[in-house]
């Protein structure tokens, strides 16, 4: 086949300038689209995610375990038959509400403990992880104008969580296929588990619906995270009491929302800090969703955790601060949590000298080859 010949003073179309930048262009594409079927991002911070609201709402339902009845039972001043004419409107709904019984609603809440336990602990997660949307969103249903706030995110978090392989790492499911990795290469070292047959095509397949649903769902966790505190600051923006610097002092002489009312006190007497909370507080939301691509975000973390842990204590909205703070781990990278990982373990040898060392100390916990990971 004839080529047509290049004027001998014009350079090859290689060696012209900018003409490799649509093959770099289309190399980057491919290698993100490659990142989004083949590998699972932020496996540690899906797993924190799990371990914090599973272990948030477990404390949660023990904590209201004396007034379960009042709240979400048969006695609460908000009936059952009252919640089902709402769900008509709405279209919630709720296994709390299918009976009216006593002994049914003391199940249901024995399944809600129990679930959320598991769900933090990471067994069979992939199924746990619906059990456990299901029960957070019977239970945020059917007590609907008894919220603070705090599980509102739950809710949306538990259900995002399904799609996320959040049980791969730091869980029992994890461990569990770890000890089964180790005593099947112990017992057929030489044996190759994936020649051959359509076996191996299954696990290619669902290797990358797992991995496409559970980076969607990472990435919508951080998209819901980002329009939260951005549509929370341009809202304060708007309002004269944060333009002026005074919110914070009104908030602080709110008696529903003052469990400490001599601590209260004590903070609302520095008005220059209260004034300067205030700013910070509208700045640090309206940037953050700016401020995710570089170092800058991790002094912002920094103080969005001391801001929830003031709300927490001075407003006394603990459900509401823990479900935030467990919203923000999603931001942080793995090699984060790997180093929390292996100060963790040289922390549990420190305190267990005749304990046996760990044959592969630089090997993070939980993590296991592609291969042999569940798809939970």
């Amino acid at each position: 086949m004839e080529t047509e010949q290049l004027p001998a003073s014009q350079p090859p179309a290689a060696e012209r300038p900018g003409a490799g930048a649509p093959h770099r262009a289309t190399d980057r594409v491919r290698a993100a689209l490659d990142d989004l079927t083949e590998r699972p991002v932020s496996l540690y911070a899906a797993a924190v995610l799990r371990i914090g609201y599973g272990s948030v709402y477990l404390v949660f339902l023990l904590r209201e375990f004396a007034h379960r009845d009042e709240i979400w039972g048969p006695g609460s001043p908000w009936t059952p038959e009252l919640a089902r004419q709402l769900f008509d409107q709405t279209g919630w709904v709720s296994i709390l509400t299918l009976s009216d019984n006593g002994a049914y609603f003391d199940a249901c809440y024995a399944l809600a403990v129990g679930t959320s336990a598991l769900f933090a602990l990471g067994w069979r997660t992939r199924a746990v992880s619906v059990l456990f949307a299901v029960v957070v969103a019977s239970f945020h249903s059917r007590a609907i104008f008894m919220t603070d706030g705090g599980d509102n995110l739950i809710l949306l978090m538990s259900l995002y969580l399904v799609l996320t392989a959040c049980g791969r790492r730091w869980s029992l499911d994890a461990r569990r296929t770890r000890l089964r990795a180790r005593a099947a290469a112990k017992a057929r070292p030489s044996v190759d588990r994936t020649a051959g047959g359509l076996r191996p095509h299954l696990r290619a397949s669902r290797r990358t619906l797992t991995a496409v649903l559970h980076n969607c769902g990472m990435f919508v966790i951080a998209a819901q995270v980002c329009f939260l505190y951005g549509s929370a600051g341009l809202y304060k923006v708007q309002g004269g009491s944060w333009g002026n610097g005074t919110a914070l002092h009104y908030v602080l002489n709110l008696d529903l929302f003052r469990p400490w009312p001599g601590l209260s006190r004590m903070a609302d007497e520095h008005d220059v800090l209260i004034a300067i909370a205030c700013y910070l507080t509208v700045l640090l939301q309206v940037a953050f969703p700016f401020v995710l691509f570089g170092r800058l975000k991790y002094p912002v973390l920094a103080m969005l955790l001391g801001m929830h842990l003031g709300i927490a204590v001075l407003m006394g909205l603990p459900l509401f601060s823990s479900a935030m703070i467990i919203a923000d781990a999603v931001f942080l990278p793995d090699r984060f949590y790997r180093a929390v990982g292996r100060l963790w373990r040289r922390t549990a040898r420190g305190a267990d000298p005749g304990g046996t060392p760990d044959a592969s100390p630089r090997t993070p916990i939980g993590l296991v080859p592609a291969q042999s990971e569940p798809a939970g």
